[in-house]
């Protein structure tokens, strides 16, 4: 069953799905009169039927069942210094898929990539459309927040913001002792927000890791192995996941 966010609120057990939705519905699925749907609402998922179709427009009304919430109990916010190519989009579609709740891309000290405001607004929304279509797909309840590109300096000033930070550092895969990040979640189940930093090719710089330490950041091992930028973020969310759910 096909699945659609939508903002505003229903009204009389009735909503309204406009523009990009409602041509999907219309003119892609070929959806007709009571034919059924989820329609997506402030964290809840309401199997709906459809009593009309107008002028670009669907109208569907509630048909009573609430389809469970498919969250992670725990708010996972990823953090990625920008990568090359188009890593992000993988990122962001796959960590959706994962559970991620927000996304934060930041310059860091060994990002080739760069981005000007131009550039980054249209990424910014090229990324949120991969992050809503991935959430329709991977039936969440939740639409991840991908946030304009920080600096370096703007991600220190949201650590504080989480009850939990973890810094993915390949330097600490190089040790022989290592604290496994299986014992760092075991540690965090009352906890209601996480976030994950990752470094982009060529890891985090040493100095950026030191201020985030210095801030409460704790380092992470993911295994012995060093993983590529794309995938240590689905790495994590799978831990998680495992962990949590």
């Amino acid at each position: 069953m096909q699945r659609y966010f939508i903002e505003q609120p229903f009204n009389d057990e009735v909503a309204t799905i406009r523009e990009d939705d409602a041509h999907h519905i219309i003119n892609v699925m070929r959806m007709r009169l009571a034919d059924e749907l989820i329609a997506v609402h402030n964290g809840e998922a309401f199997v709906c039927k459809i009593t009309k179709i107008d002028n670009g427009s669907v109208e569907v009304q509630k048909t009573g069942e609430v389809r469970p919430n498919t969250e992670l109990p725990i708010h996972v916010t990823i953090a990625c210094g920008l990568p090359k190519g188009d890593k992000l989009e993988l990122i962001v579609q796959k960590s959706t898929e994962l559970g991620m709740y927000d996304f934060i891309p930041f310059e860091a000290e060994r990002s080739i990539v760069k981005w000007d405001a131009k550039k980054g607004k249209k990424k910014q929304e090229r990324l949120q459309k991969i992050a809503k279509e991935a959430a329709e797909q991977s039936h969440r309840t939740h639409i991840p927040t991908i946030h304009e590109q920080y600096s370096f300096k703007q991600l220190l000033q949201v650590v504080g913001d989480y009850d939990v930070v973890f810094l993915a550092d390949e330097e600490d895969a190089k040790v022989t002792t290592r604290t496994r990040f299986a014992e760092r979640l075991k540690k965090v189940y009352d906890y209601k927000s996480m976030l994950v930093i990752f470094g982009p090719e060529g890891g985090i710089d040493r100095s950026e890791a030191q201020a985030l330490q210095q801030l409460g950041c704790q380092s992470i091992s993911l295994g012995p192995r060093i993983l590529r930028a794309e995938t240590a973020p689905l790495y994590v969310l799978s831990a998680i996941s495992y962990e949590f759910e």
